[in-house]
């Protein structure tokens, strides 16, 4: 019952804390016009202060609350709960609480094309072909052989691939004349190195079992949470997780398309969160006929997927759009790497027996290319938009309309199978 106790807590102190972040978001924000006595100057000041501190804030700890869920589903599925069964609660979940709130969220907006026209409807049958169903189902699977660093580092092969996708579908050439063709070049080959490193090369424990807890709590948490299992099939969870990422790939050269014609791209999500929520049960039913499978006691697992419905499918979304939208679109996609040092820092703290030390090179080194193909896609994209004139660094505050529906890859799912 302790156990049990103690793991309700540590969820909702996660999920309380990105509900904070994402309500008082936007007061923040209007912080500068509700302060009557504060100068012009000074207002003016602090909304710039308030744009770049709680953004940088919020994403930093949607990272780490993804990676504790990570962990925390690490744990469900170690325990014995199906991977299938557990997607489709989770998007059903989301799926029920995104539709309502994206309705809210755009309440103001207005477009001239409807999102039930066949062209657009065909595009969300494919957003949740490729990013709900084929994406979790694989990730979810992948961390069951392997452990959340393993995820963290795949997911940073997503820019990798979605160049080599722009090259194979003729939307990017390769032009070694230009700096950002060899950065996004060199950058895929840095991260596909870091890939294959995560997948090959293990060593030994970075905190073996012989290194003893200091406190009473550090000796307990590995016995609530897995962070690793032994023996495993790291190989083929690498091979998952590389066919996942290669799913959100193609979901985000989808997605691009999908957005310019319907901006609305909270409702773009909750419509193919349903989509790709029928499609996960359909598979499920053929895969876990076990009708015992289905049956979830209210307990830890309960637990785990309310919290991961609410936290992925609205919490972590919307504050990305709000970040998107106060920084540009290719603010949210920089913290991506930051999971690394999350998923180090609580499997070096917490758990014995749990990272290898080539866990953490493979993903430093994806990390690195990871960087490397984002710069050379932001220098490509200041080059188209300023192909004679002296190139000028990107804005990153953005005031005008047009600008607020720019939305880099909004799975950052993208980061994690949460």
């Amino acid at each position: 019952v302790s156990s049990s106790i103690e793991d309700l807590l540590h969820l909702s102190f996660s999920l309380s804390l990105s509900l904070q972040i994402y309500l008082y978001l936007p007061r923040f924000l209007e912080l500068g016009n509700t302060v009557p006595f504060l100068k012009t100057s000074r207002r003016r000041e602090m909304e710039v202060k308030v744009r770049e501190f709680v953004p940088f804030v919020a994403m930093v700890i949607m990272e780490a609350c993804t990676i504790a869920l990570t962990i925390m589903a690490k744990t469900a599925l170690t325990g014995g709960m199906s991977p299938f069964v557990f997607v489709v609660y989770t998007n059903a979940l989301g799926a029920m609480l995104l539709l309502p709130f994206s309705f809210f969220f755009h309440r103001k907006d207005r477009t001239k094309e409807s999102i039930f026209s066949w062209p657009l409807l065909a595009r969300v049958f494919c957003l949740g072909f490729t990013g709900i169903f084929l994406f979790q189902n694989l990730a979810f699977v992948g961390l069951s052989f392997s452990s959340p660093i393993v995820v963290c580092a795949m997911g940073l092969l997503i820019p990798s691939f979605s160049f080599l996708l722009n090259l194979i579908l003729g939307r990017s050439k390769l032009d070694w004349r230009n700096t950002s063709t060899r950065a996004r070049v060199m950058g895929t080959i840095i991260s596909l190195s870091g890939a294959f490193t995560e997948e090959l090369y293990k060593g030994p424990f970075i905190r073996p079992a012989s290194s003893a807890s200091p406190t009473r709590l550090l000796n307990s948490i590995p016995k609530l949470l897995v962070y690793y299992n032994i023996p495993d099939k790291w190989f083929l969870g690498c091979i998952f997780l590389a066919a996942a990422v290669f799913s959100v790939s193609l979901f985000n050269v989808i997605q691009t398309g999908t957005v310019k014609k319907y901006p609305h791209v909270m409702k773009v999500a909750s419509f193919y969160s349903i989509v790709g929520t029928i499609q996960c049960l359909i598979f499920s039913l053929f895969m876990e006929r076990d009708l015992s499978a289905w049956k979830i006691e209210p307990n830890y697992d309960l637990c785990l997927i309310i919290a991961t419905g609410i936290f992925g499918s609205v919490i972590r979304t919307s504050v990305q759009v709000k970040c998107t939208q106060m920084k540009g679109p290719y603010y949210v996609p920089l913290f991506k790497p930051f999971g690394i040092f999350w998923a180090t820092l609580f499997g070096t703290s917490f758990f014995v027996n749990s990272l290898h030390y080539g866990s953490v090179l493979g993903a430093v080194v994806g990390g690195v290319g990871y960087y490397t193909v984002s710069w050379g896609q932001l220098r490509e994209t200041e080059e188209k938009q300023n192909p004679k004139e002296e190139r000028k660094p990107i804005k990153t505050i953005h005031h005008h309309e047009d600008d607020e529906y720019k939305v880099p890859l909004l799975i950052n799912q993208e980061e994690s199978p949460v």
